[in-house]
């Protein structure tokens, strides 16, 4: 079989990849990232070759404009995009959006169903034909790269997908994208659609027909391969499948699928694989959702053997047990090179190596937490590090911090938490009685900030083995119909357990607006 480095495709082969990690992805309940992590996710999806970023939906909010736009002017490779519904103020803005971009697209949608049309459009599809109509026309009027997407394409009859497609096409839409909204299609279904609607559609040359699958029945992946079996040259994606409900397409899965078995599916991308890993880790920690161990080509799992058979196999040669090498993912083997001797320079190198570059303050701040735990473990990993890092990018911005805390237990009898917060530069004392130490910690901080946001998720697993591992601690909380999570790396699992509630709070004070103390107040 032939590798992709030792064939040339053809144009007719390449496959674009349109990332929409920083709005589908954004969209996953809790998943809201700040500015700045916005843009660091955008800046690794443009160093690594994804084709077109989709920055998010400029008409939702300022803060979604001023994303889009912003990453708009930085792009140094990627088109970029923003998602509009059919409705003239959202094509306007997001034109006024991506006009800062070297090379922008406007996406336009609209519900195609039978099933929208009826109980969320209210519309007929003659209605619904003249809107696509106006639409792609205003938008192509803007701005020459458009696409259009049909929403719920996959359970609209095809008759009526063609009739809107063509429509779509003749006003000026240059990519065509066919959603599988609600996760429903199978790969047949799908790969019939694809092939039955560019040979339907009398004008589908003039047009890059494109794929967004949803997982709600696992198959996003799978369905979107079989959309470019059928002739798609556009696959919609997300870092980690990162999505509503039960999440997109992962990317690194469309990538490494066409890379390793190009024997079946002859297709390329742009995409330097070897960023993967790093991405992964990029947006699990903007997004603060973790990534499962078993998940394909991120995981921690996914290079990992501890079946005694699985292992003789390895040592006698990698291929017995892996189809593709941990390094054409960017995943290294770990190491123990640094410790509480290490000097600034050896830790900036490590961090460089890990694809790292902090600001002088944030480098600072950064070293002196590395320190802190070497002086407090045997070894320190470099996933170690990578959870330091990440920990303290997500919190920089906090505006409550923890700065002291201690928790006295009793087996059976009292658990006592008392606690020194800084709320915007302040510092408050409060303690707390519970029935756990968990219990007394997230109670303090409650009683602190005057609110009581509902705990949706509390989970605790170790960065790396051993009883000295850091405890990586996960809390996502819901407040007034609005859902943040937050993430911290501690040695001390309680610690940890306290920093990631006040980052997931934090979280919801940015979404909202509030004051940090007395958010809940009135």
């Amino acid at each position: 079989m032939s590798s992709p480095s030792e064939a040339a495709p053809s144009n007719t082969d390449r496959v674009y990849i349109f990332d929409t990690t920083l709005r589908d992805g954004e969209q996953s309940p809790g998943a809201t990232m700040t500015l700045e992590e916005k843009l660091q996710v955008a800046e690794i999806l443009d160093t690594m070759g994804v084709d077109i970023i989709e920055a998010g939906f400029p008409i939702a909010s300022n803060g979604d404009f001023e994303a889009v736009a912003t990453i708009a002017k930085r792009a140094k490779n990627a088109v970029i995009a923003g998602l509009a519904r059919a409705i003239p103020a959202d094509i306007d803005r997001a034109g006024e959006a991506v006009r800062f971009a070297k090379r922008g697209r406007i996406h336009t949608f609209v519900s195609t169903s039978p099933i929208h049309l009826a109980h969320q459009m209210k519309k007929t599809e003659d209605e619904v034909l003249e809107i696509v109509t106006k639409t792609v026309t205003q938008a192509r009027n803007l701005i020459d790269d458009v696409e259009w997407s049909g929403m719920d394409a996959t359970r609209t009859p095809i008759e009526f997908l063609a009739r809107c497609t063509e429509a779509a096409i003749k006003a000026g839409a240059t990519t065509i994208n066919i959603p599988d909204t609600v996760g429903y299609s199978t790969p047949e279904d799908y790969y019939a659609l694809i092939k039955g609607l560019i040979e339907m559609v009398p004008n589908s040359d003039q047009a890059i027909f494109s794929t967004h699958c949803h997982n709600d029945l696992g198959m996003a992946v799978a369905n979107s391969l079989a959309g470019v079996r059928a002739g798609a040259r556009q696959v919609e994606c997300t870092i980690n499948g990162l999505g509503e409900r039960a999440g997109n397409a992962a990317l690194e899965e469309v990538v490494m699928a066409l890379r390793t078995r190009a024997d079946a599916l002859p297709y390329h991308t742009n995409i330097e694989t070897t960023h993967l890993s790093r991405a992964s880790k990029v947006v699990s920690a903007a997004a603060n959702f973790p990534v499962q161990y078993n998940k394909a080509i991120v995981g921690k799992n996914a290079f990992a053997h501890e079946s005694g058979i699985h292992q003789d196999g390895m040592l006698k040669n990698a291929s017995t047990y892996e189809i593709m090498t941990p390094e054409s993912v960017g995943i290294k083997s770990t190491s123990l090179v640094m410790g509480k001797h290490s000097g600034r320079h050896a830790f900036k190198e490590k961090l460089k190596d890990l694809g790292y570059e902090l600001a002088d303050n944030q480098f600072q701040e950064t070293f002196q937490r590395f320190k802190d735990l070497a002086d407090r473990k045997k070894h320190v990993y470099d996933d170690d590090i990578i959870a330091l890092v990440d920990d303290e990018m997500g919190s920089s911005g906090d505006r409550i911090k923890l700065v002291d805390m201690s928790v006295t237990t009793k087996t059976g009898g009292v658990h006592r938490c008392e606690m020194v917060l800084s709320v915007d530069g302040e510092k408050v004392d409060v303690s707390y009685d519970g029935t756990g130490s968990v219990d007394a910690i997230f109670n303090a901080i409650k009683k602190a900030v005057e609110a009581d946001p509902h705990l949706v998720l509390y989970a605790v697993d170790g960065v790396t083995g051993g009883t000295d591992a850091q405890a990586n601690a996960h809390v996502r909380l819901e407040m007034s119909g609005r859902i943040a999570s937050g993430n911290a790396s501690e040695p001390d699992t309680l610690v940890a357990s306290a920093r990631a509630y006040l980052n997931a709070y934090n979280r919801l004070l940015i979404e909202r607006g509030a004051p940090a103390q007395g958010a809940m107040a009135g």
